[in-house]
């Protein structure tokens, strides 16, 4: 699996690349950072270590839903479904609607974090 490049600055910044690439006076390099962060601590909050577990249990395990996913990590239903849906936003997770169930899917397990100063 391809490693997700991250990006952490402020906020103003953040917005103020996006406004550059929406009026076309900036485009984004390859291999530039796609999902950006605010802070090293929202980076950290996100990717902490029991997240990072979870990506893996994912991705070996491949549920068919968050509740199957609940069993075999041990965790609650409504703290593991707000955990991937904050992964969902970040986009580290896919959560497809399948049936009448949404089913876990990880994008990434492997990051390279990019800070500026």
């Amino acid at each position: 699996m391809k490693a997700i490049v991250i990006g952490v600055m402020p906020q103003e910044q953040i917005r103020q690349r996006m406004i550059a690439i929406a009026k076309g006076e900036y485009r984004p390099k390859a291999g530039e950072p796609k999902i950006w962060f605010t802070s090293m601590r929202s980076v950290a909050e996100v990717l902490s270590d029991e997240n990072r577990a979870l990506l893996k249990v994912i991705r070996e395990t491949n549920p068919d839903s968050v509740a199957v996913l609940a069993r075999a990590t041990g965790r609650q239903p409504g703290n593991l479904s707000r955990t991937l849906k904050t992964m969902s936003r970040y986009g580290l997770v896919d959560l497809r609607k399948e049936k009448r169930q949404v089913r876990p899917v990880v994008k990434a397990t492997d990051f390279r974090i990019l800070a500026t100063a």
